[in-house]
């Protein structure tokens, strides 16, 4: 009978191989995964407040799917255009490392995709996790051309805060019972504001406050004591947003994809473009309790005044029949003072990379203005400038222009400040309200710190406005009231831990000052994204250079990239 011998040193060396393979295993990162989509665009017909209309959509959703992937994954979103309209779709958020290609932005980075076509955006998500969104990036399309994208962390990597039971995307929006393409061409062509929204809606339903409610009523169904990750999307075109949950205190984690110190509230305010994602616990008595999103307006300006309802529901309740669930205690709609505390109150979770040396300083002045307009109603139209310029969309998409060497399609001379300054947040102005026009860039060296103040002036009226990068987070510095102080504001800006966004709202007659590192080549949008004004010329891009090396230039273009 055969017998096993011990050696010692040959155990001993199964023992390191052994340990050498599990760290092997354990060290090694995972693989990114590649993410496919397909993204059929179409009309669909849809029904809202007794009201039915047809609407372009995705995948016949409204709001459309999420994107789900995991931070460093690579997403390919294969969009094939069965609608009348031309369509581009920005993944609004996404940096996009040398790969304008992929933003979206119609005109800017490429020319639609026309009926009948595909395009694939093809991008990694790199360095990013959390909430951001995608949108149609052409008209007033993204009133129902929209969705979320959850970027996970690795797997393995928890969260920053304690961990959710649950997640759900609450998604923010607009709806119009006319068709809101015809209601944009026909304030334009008025050269007047077109009319405001019927209804705001949360997932696509606008709840039980307006007709027809039965269909349409979002309810998030919860479990007693479990804890929940809601990640809150304002999807809406033209309105700041208050969003509640009647009884239940929220506390905030994450903005824009980037974590914060989290702290608690009855409320949040979220502009246009942005996201924030939020814990919630279920641990009031069991019931259904009211989910609110009502505008914040702090002029005396035009809104839907209207207030979207949703119904955050324990599992196992039923509403007795005659009871009204307790609605949000929500700030009044013009109540500046939360707003202001509450993005005080934004923090990121931990000190960040502030550029604290600035190569390039920018003064953007935000203003409305008064152009002529003979066919228009009052003989004028009614424009949106920064810095006194109007820009005007090309007919050949500016990084096709610009990686192609065409010329005659823009210039390359934007100011860095306005050419006269004057006191920006005094008595409002209301002559003299002409502007510029032109298709003008800015060009930032590879590699630069930059700092952009953004300064919302009297022109007509002040105004809140919420602004987004493309292609860039930035830092947010510093915010004001009143006209900014170069000489003594910046001492006051906060370098160690400001919040890190895509998208910032500009106080009402007030400044944001925001700063970022220009390592990202290529054509990069910076747009108020309040859709009536961007329309209005309220808008403009940057041209960031390549770099030294082929790692710090903007990528070949695809293949399949639409034609001009």
């Amino acid at each position: 009978m055969n017998s096993a011998t011990y050696h010692p040193k040959m155990s001993f060396s199964i023992i390191i191989l052994v340990l050498f393979g599990f760290l092997v295993l354990v060290s090694t990162p995972t693989k990114a995964a590649i993410k496919k989509y397909q993204f059929d665009v179409a009309v669909s017909n849809v029904s809202r407040l007794c009201h039915a209309k047809p609407i372009v959509v995705v995948n016949g959703r409204f709001p459309g799917p999420t994107i789900y992937a995991r931070e460093g994954d690579r997403i390919i979103v294969n969009v094939t255009n069965h609608a009348q309209y031309n369509m581009t779709i920005h993944w609004h958020g996404v940096k996009q490392l040398r790969n304008g290609w992929a933003d979206g932005p119609a005109y800017i980075t490429q020319c639609p995709i026309q009926t009948g076509s595909t395009y694939a955006y093809d991008f990694n998500v790199t360095g990013q996790r959390g909430t951001l969104w995608w949108h149609a990036h052409i008209l007033w399309l993204r009133a129902t051309v929209h969705g979320a994208i959850v970027i996970m962390p690795p797997a393995g990597v928890p969260y920053p805060f304690p961990q959710p039971d649950q997640e759900a995307e609450l998604i923010l929006g607009e709806w119009w019972n006319a068709d809101v393409e015809v209601i944009e061409r026909q304030g334009n062509g008025l050269g007047l504001p077109p009319n405001t929204s019927d209804a705001h809606t949360i997932n696509g339903k606008p709840g039980p406050l307006f007709p027809c409610p039965e269909k349409h009523t979002y309810v998030l169904e919860v479990d007693h004591s479990k804890t929940y990750l809601l990640r809150i999307i304002n999807a809406a075109l033209n309105d700041d947003l208050f969003f509640a949950i009647a009884g239940h205190n929220m506390m905030v984690v994450e903005i824009d994809a980037t974590y914060v110190k989290p702290f608690s509230t009855a409320t949040v305010v979220v502009a246009p473009g942005q996201t924030t994602n939020v814990l919630v616990r279920a641990d009031q008595p069991p019931g259904h309790y009211f989910i609110a999103a009502r505008f914040f307006m702090d002029v005396p300006l035009p809104v839907d005044n209207k207030t979207a309802i949703a119904v955050f529901q324990y599992k196992g309740t039923a509403a007795a029949a005659g009871t009204i669930p307790a609605m949000p205690r929500l700030p009044a709609p013009n109540d500046t003072t939360f707003v202001a505390d509450f993005q005080d109150k934004l923090r990121s979770l931990k000190p960040v990379n502030v550029p604290v040396s600035v190569d390039r300083r920018l003064f953007y002045t935000i203003g409305m203005g008064v152009n002529p307009c003979p066919t228009c109603a009052n003989k004028t139209r009614l424009v949106g400038s920064l810095n006194n310029i109007t820009f005007v969309m090309p007919e050949v998409a500016l990084l096709q222009a610009h990686y192609n060497r065409v010329r005659g399609v823009y210039r390359l001379d934007f100011p860095d400040r306005p050419t006269k300054a004057f006191n920006y947040t005094g008595a409002p102005l209301t002559a003299n309200l002409g502007t510029s026009q032109g298709t003008r860039l800015g060009r930032l060296a590879f590699n630069s710190t930059v700092e952009l103040v953004l300064q919302d002036t009297n022109l007509l009226m002040v105004e809140s406005h919420p602004f987004h990068l493309h292609g860039y987070n930035f830092f947010v510095v510093g915010r004001g009231i009143g006209n900014f102080d170069p000489a003594n504001d910046p001492a006051q800006f906060n370098l160690i831990d400001p919040p890190e966004r895509n998208t910032v709202a500009v106080p009402t007659g007030g400044w944001t000052a925001i700063r970022f590192r220009a390592n990202n080549p290529g054509v990069w949008f910076v747009h108020c994204h309040l859709e009536v004004h961007t329309t209005w010329g309220l808008k403009m891009a940057f041209l960031v250079e390549d770099g030294d090396g082929p790692d710090e230039s903007v990528l070949p273009p695809p293949t399949d990239l639409p034609p001009c």
